[in-house]
């Protein structure tokens, strides 16, 4: 049988719209959609987790039923996809951004190798949803660093890894793989948080890669992660580095 689609359901207008996303995610890859619903929040977040063990992705709404549920939806959203062992999906944004209309998938790519089953993960859902896949890469200098007089930011930062080279290496091997899939990057320097939040503007979806933390349970959720999973106009996955 092939691994199922969960999704998270409470009752309130997110959820049923993590329905609804995930209902077309399952039909495009072909897989079983299975549905979860827990009373509480405390156990919505361990159940999740423990089917995540077993699962294409998680799927949750980004908004719960109102009041303290809606705070406690987000806390479990945060925990699910600091903790589960597969992609967590938060379903964001508008009808346009949810339903595909836009032909794009945004993926964020950092330095070193956590970005590489991100970029594997929207290489496939690109190629499943036959659009563009956009990787987006930030960089800055930094700070207390002037180095050599005389070169600008981004000489400096070329001395070591040039952003292009960097951007480039992510993306080599899932290219070579999706070669059907249309690619355009984007080199940026500045902030990681605006550049994704500005490309996913029109995109039907972004993913971001998050770290193993050393020595503990779980991944590394750093700002722009948090930052992405509250303010991103579209549905945003969380794709753990394996």
């Amino acid at each position: 049988m092939a691994v199922p689609l969960v999704v998270g359901i409470d009752g309130s207008e997110g959820s049923l719209e993590a329905v609804d996303w995930a209902a077309d995610e399952a039909l495009r890859h072909e897989v079983p959609l299975h549905l979860l619903h827990a009373a509480a929040a405390d156990h919505a977040a361990s159940a999740l987790v423990g089917k995540g063990r077993n699962a294409l992705a998680l799927v949750l709404g980004s908004r719960g039923l109102g009041g303290l549920a809606g705070l406690l939806l987000g806390s479990v959203s945060l925990h699910v996809a600091a903790h589960a062992d597969c992609p967590v999906v938060v379903v964001r944004g508008g009808v346009e951004h949810r339903h595909g209309r836009f032909g794009s998938v945004v993926v964020g790519v950092e330095a070193g190798k956590c970005s590489g089953t991100a970029v594997q993960f929207a290489f496939r859902e690109a190629q499943a949803r036959g659009c563009r896949l956009v990787a987006v890469h930030a960089w800055s200098v930094p700070v207390g660093n002037p180095g050599p007089p005389g070169l600008s930011g981004y000489a400096l930062q070329a001395l070591e890894s040039p952003p292009a080279l960097v951007l480039a290496d992510a993306l080599r091997g899932s290219a070579q793989q999706y070669q059907d899939v249309p690619v355009s990057s984007q080199v940026v320097e500045g902030s990681a948080r605006q550049a994704l939040l500005d490309a996913a503007s029109s995109a039907d979806l972004l993913v971001v890669g998050a770290r193993r933390r050393h020595g503990r349970v779980g991944l590394q959720l750093g700002l722009v992660n948090h930052a992405v999973l509250h303010h991103a106009p579209c549905p945003i996955a969380v794709v753990p580095q394996i």
